[in-house]
């Protein structure tokens, strides 16, 4: 059974830094790429970094260009999300992503979001 399980959100000061975690399980994390989406009250799921199953090319949103850091580590089938500078704009549920099948480019997978797995989400709230 595929399982995506994130972690780690959590109260932070403007400017200040987080790290979401997501756990995987049932399938094998080095086949597939993945991605870290988020939803703003309001509004629809962004895809804000998204890497290929080969981990050769990541994908950044503009707004979170140089901010934000996407890792993987396949031995421990482990996703994460570094955060910096944290901005009010940032507050969001954050969900981590894999797909196997049907892996175009990144920036593809990140705006048409063709991922079938996802998390159940964590919240980043606004920073204060």
């Amino acid at each position: 059974q595929v399982q995506l399980v994130e972690s780690g959100g959590g109260l932070v000061q403007p400017g200040g830094s987080l790290r979401l975690s997501c756990a995987a399980s049932g399938f094998t994390l080095e086949e597939h790429a993945i991605g870290w989406f988020r939803q703003a009250p309001g509004k629809g799921r962004e895809g804000v970094p998204c890497n290929s199953n080969s981990d050769t090319s990541t994908y950044y949103a503009d707004s979170v260009q140089g901010r934000f850091t996407i890792s993987r580590d396949n031995a421990k089938n482990m996703i994460y999300l570094q955060i910096n500078s944290l901005r009010p704009e940032d507050t969001a549920v954050y969900y981590c992503v894999a797909e196997s099948s049907g892996i175009t480019t990144v920036k593809t997978m990140c705006v048409v979001k063709p991922f079938s797995s996802w998390g159940q989400g964590t919240q980043v709230p606004f920073p204060s």
